[in-house]
């Protein structure tokens, strides 16, 4: 029986599920020809990050892309990043990256790129996601079946990339030592060479890409308790870790006390923004702290629905120096139009050596808020009328419908969206005080648990 696509979470980027469940080689084989189907044949980018089903699916994969006509160029195990940078490098027609990002073990999924780079935009993405639906595949006969090739190492293009934005000199003159934690992931080897390269001593942890995870893979601080004493504990100036596909950072101070992942951005934007003032973008999930700094530098700010596509559209729509999300997702268009951690390693560096600073001292710097990220499994015939009521329970809060509900207040939010990676709804708050924030998740939730 054909797979059904309500097996799968399908997102404005592409599919995750459980492999040998939601997941299975048929289905990543027709996803795959949907996408060869919508391109029309073409060279396309393959990739994937460490996790062992990824090398199955690949050959799924790759079956799908070469029914459809399409040719394909396999660069292995790489970020996410490296792969919207593959794409413009090689002059492909789009791109699978295999990866289900910073799922646990069990999940994996494909990510899918257009000719541009970046993450497919949510119509595009829906029009491959029909394709899939209906079983409308492009089929080409023996003499125009697609073929294989390897390029060049693509990582070394991107390394070069990040470099030619900073000044090494400068960050190398500081002699920092870096605690990098790849966690088995696909980013150690690109994250190895970047800091070599920026003069810096390396405490690697887990930099093999082997998929073997020694902690959860999503790197939040209650995920990273067993890591961060490494950092004090060698000495180290920050520590840098990545989630399994590369396109997140996480960071750790130099007395191991791990810093929400929404500080990462808020680092590299006030950075950049030193640089060159230009418009911010991030989505409705995004700490505030953000636009407070877009404010004080004289920089417009907007905001855009949660998921990368959504931010580099607004990002396009107005020329923005740079944007992200608050998940440790730093996105500068000289770099790419995706998330890529290895800008924001370059960035902070910058940041540290220029200032002076320690990194505990430069976020002391930062505006200060307390934000709660919740999540609740909803009735979806629920959902509905629950977004509907909200605004009502809060009268004096301002009310966006872009993307969920999300309600601003004087000097808070407070943000309900159904998840697009997970069967979840999150429930997101930021405050003056941790208990303002328990305080607006609990009224939601309560709300949802009805």
């Amino acid at each position: 029986m054909a797979v059904q696509p309500s097996d799968l979470i399908v997102s404005v980027s592409g599919i995750r599920g459980i492999v040998g469940e939601s997941l299975t080689p048929e289905a990543a084989c027709r996803f795959a020809a949907a996408l060869g189907t919508h391109l029309k044949g073409g060279r396309v980018i393959v990739s994937r990050d460490g996790r062992p089903s990824g090398e199955m699916l690949k050959h799924a994969v790759l079956s799908g892309l070469f029914a459809a006509g399409c040719h394909a160029d396999d660069i292995g195990i790489c970020p996410t990043p490296t792969v919207g940078i593959a794409v413009r490098r090689l002059g492909a027609a789009g791109a699978i990256q295999i990866t289900a990002s910073h799922n646990p073990a069990p999940w994996n999924g494909l990510k899918l790129f257009g000719s541009d780079g970046a993450v497919l935009s949510a119509a595009v993405g829906k029009q491959v996601q029909t394709i899939y639906e209906t079983g409308q595949f492009t089929r080409v006969k023996w003499d125009h079946v697609g073929t294989l090739r390897i390029p060049p190492d693509v990582q070394e293009d991107h390394a070069r990339l990040v470099l030619d934005h900073v000044s090494v000199a400068s960050v190398a003159a500081m002699r920092f030592r870096v605690f990098l934690d790849a966690n088995g992931g696909s980013g150690g080897p690109l994250g190895i060479r970047l800091l070599s390269e920026l003069g810096c001593e390396i405490v690697q942890h887990n930099c093999d890409p082997n998929g073997e995870f020694v902690h959860e893979p999503e790197p939040t601080p209650a995920n990273l308790v067993d890591v961060a004493p490494w950092v004090k504990q060698t000495g180290s100036a920050v520590g840098f870790v990545l989630d399994p596909d590369a396109d997140r950072l996480a960071l750790i101070d130099e007395n191991g006390e791990c810093v929400s992942e929404e500080l990462t951005l808020a680092l590299a934007v006030r950075y950049r923004l030193k640089e060159t003032k230009g418009p911010v973008v991030v989505n409705m999930s995004t700490s505030r702290v953000i636009q407070d700094l877009a404010i004080a530098a004289g920089c417009s700010f907007s905001r855009s629905a949660v998921g990368e596509a959504n931010v580099v559209q607004q990002m396009r729509n107005v020329s923005a120096v740079i944007g992200g999300e608050g998940n440790g997702g730093v996105i500068d268009p000289r770099i790419g139009w995706v998330r890529d951690p290895y800008i924001g390693m370059a960035l902070i560096l910058s940041a540290l050596a220029d200032e002076g600073k320690l990194l505990s001292e430069l976020l002391a710097t930062l505006p200060k808020y307390a934000m709660l990220k919740t999540k609740f499994a909803v009735n979806p015939e629920r959902l509905k009328s629950v977004l509907s009521d909200l605004p009502g329970r809060f009268p004096n809060a301002t009310a966006n419908t872009l993307d969920g509900v999300r309600l601003d207040g004087p000097d808070w939010w407070l943000h309900v969206r159904p998840s697009n990676t997970e069967p979840v709804v999150r429930v997101i708050a930021e405050a003056p005080t941790m208990e303002q924030a328990q305080d607006l998740c609990d009224k939601a939730g309560a709300l949802l648990q009805i």
